[in-house]
C-alpha cells in the first residue's frame, strides 16, 4: 500500500517515542508523575458546564453546525475580543469559530502555501504549525529563536531566496515551550516586514490570559489593526480550562478568514452547538475564573523553579504559560531525548524533550505544570536523585 510522501515527515515523532516511554515506566510499577503535556488539570467554569447542561435535552442543538449557526458565538467572540483589545472586529466577515486553536493553525497552510513553498516558522515552536505546512506539501524555514535574543526571531537573518518563495509567517507569544512574551513593538515590526515582504502573519495566541507579569499580552491586531495581513487564532482551553470541549476561534483579516472558512467546509460541520453555548457563558459570565487559574500557576511556578534551584538546577522564572523552560545541566546539555527517556523509566517523572519542538529546542527540556505544588515539589525530588 502506497502513501502520499507528506506524511513522511509526519512519522518521526519525538512525543510518541515520550509515550512509549511512559508506558515502560507504567509497565515497571513506577508511580509516573506526568509534566509532559500541557493539558491543564483544572475545571471548566460552572457556568459554562451549565449551559452545555442545559442544551442537551435540546432537539435543535442535536443538527448539523453550519456557518450561519455559528452567529451568537462569534457575536460573543467579537465582542470579547474588542472588550480586550480595543480593535473593532466584524463577526460575520472577521471570525470564524474553530474546533480548538489547533484546527485552525495545521489547516490555514492549506488556504496559502502552494506545493514547495516556504511557510516561515518558529524553532523550537508548537508540533502542529509544522504539522499543518506539511501537510499543504509546503516546506518550512526554521527562525532561531536563542535565549541571547529573548527567544524572539531575528527577521534580518531570513535569507532573500526563501523570502522570494515564502507565503506566511507563523509566531506565537507568549511561547510554546520557551513561555517568552513579545512586546507590542515586536508584533509592529513583525506587521510592517511581513507587509514589505506580502507575507500572511499568523499568531497563535493560546496563553493570551496566562501572563504573571500583570495585564494581559499584546494581540497582533494592535499592530495591525486595519487587519492587512495578519490573522490571530483564540481557544478556551487556557483561559477557561475547557481543552477537552475542543473550542476556538480566529480574527483578522476577512480574505483569510473567508479561505480558512472554505476549507473549513469541506472538512466538518463545525462544533457542538452546546458547546458553543457553554463557550458563550464562560466568556460572558464572571471572569474571575482567570485571574484564579493565573494565580494557581503562579503558585506552581514558584514552588517548582524554587525547588529546581535548591537542588542546584538554576532556572529562571517563566514571565508567562503554565511551562518551565530549562536548560539542561551537564552531561545531558546535547541529549534531550536521553535524558527524558532516562528520567521517566528510572524515576517515573515524564517531561517533554526540547527536540521535540525543533533542532533549537536541543539542550532543553520542557516541564508543564499541570499538578499540585506538593506533587510538584515529589518530582523535584525524583529528579535530584537522578541527577546526583
Amino acid at each position: 500500500m502506497k502513501f502520499a510522501t507528506r506524511l513522511d515527515p509526519l512519522r518521526s515523532n519525538v512525543f510518541a517515542d515520550m509515550d512509549n516511554a511512559k508506558a515502560k515506566a507504567k509497565a515497571a510499577g513506577l508511580d509516573v508523575i506526568d509534566l509532559s503535556l500541557g493539558s491543564a488539570d483544572l475545571p471548566a467554569p460552572p457556568n459554562a458546564i451549565e449551559a452545555i447542561t442545559q442544551s442537551l435535552p435540546d432537539p435543535e442543538t442535536h443538527r448539523y453546525l453550519l456557518f450561519h449557526g455559528t452567529k451568537d458565538f462569534r457575536e460573543v467572540a467579537a465582542q470579547w475580543y474588542t472588550n480586550k483589545y480595543g480593535v473593532a472586529v466584524d463577526p460575520e466577515t472577521e471570525v470564524l469559530q474553530l474546533i480548538g486553536s489547533q484546527e485552525g493553525t495545521a489547516h490555514l497552510p492549506l488556504a496559502i502555501l502552494n506545493p514547495g513553498e516556504f511557510a516561515l516558522l518558529m524553532d523550537p515552536g508548537y508540533p502542529s504549525h509544522a504539522g499543518g505546512v506539511y501537510l499543504a506539501s509546503g516546506q518550512i524555514y526554521p527562525m532561531s529563536l536563542r535565549a541571547e535574543n529573548g527567544f524572539l526571531p531575528i527577521f534580518s537573518e531570513i535569507p532573500q531566496a526563501v523570502l522570494e518563495q515564502a507565503r506566511m509567517m507563523v509566531l506565537s507569544y507568549p511561547h510554546n515551550p520557551t513561555s517568552a512574551i513579545a512586546p507590542l513593538s515586536f508584533f509592529q515590526e513583525a506587521v510592517a516586514f511581513c507587509q514589505n515582504h506580502d507575507l500572511v502573519l499568523v499568531h497563535d495566541f493560546p496563553y493570551a490570559d496566562i501572563v504573571f507579569a500583570g495585564g494581559v499580552a499584546p494581540s497582533i491586531l494592535q499592530a495591525d489593526p486595519d487587519k492587512t495581513v495578519s490573522i490571530e487564532f483564540f481557544t478556551l482551553s487556557k483561559p477557561y480550562n475547557m481543552g477537552g470541549f475542543r473550542i476556538g476561534f480566529a480574527v483578522g483579516n476577512r480574505e483569510l478568514i473567508l479561505a480558512l472558512r472554505q476549507v473549513k467546509a469541506v472538512i466538518d460541520f463545525n462544533q457542538y452547538k452546546g458547546i458553543l453555548n457553554g463557550a458563550i457563558a464562560a466568556m460572558t459570565g464572571p471572569q474571575d475564573c482567570i485571574a484564579e487559574t493565573v494565580e494557581i500557576y503562579r503558585k506552581r511556578r514558584d514552588t517548582f523553579v524554587g525547588a529546581l534551584n535548591r537542588i542546584g538546577w538554576q532556572v529562571p522564572e517563566p514571565l508567562a504559560t503554565m511551562y518551565v523552560w530549562a536548560k539542561l545541566p551537564e552531561p545531558w546539555s546535547n541529549n534531550a531525548l536521553g535524558f527524558c527517556r532516562q528520567l521517566v523509566e528510572t524515576t517515573g517523572v515524564a517531561v517533554s524533550p526540547g527536540t521535540g519542538f525543533g533542532k533549537e529546542g536541543e539542550g532543553y527540556v520542557r516541564f508543564a505544570l499541570v499538578h499540585d505544588p506538593e506533587i510538584l515539589e515529589t518530582a523535584v525530588q525524583r529528579i535530584s536523585q537522578f541527577l546526583h
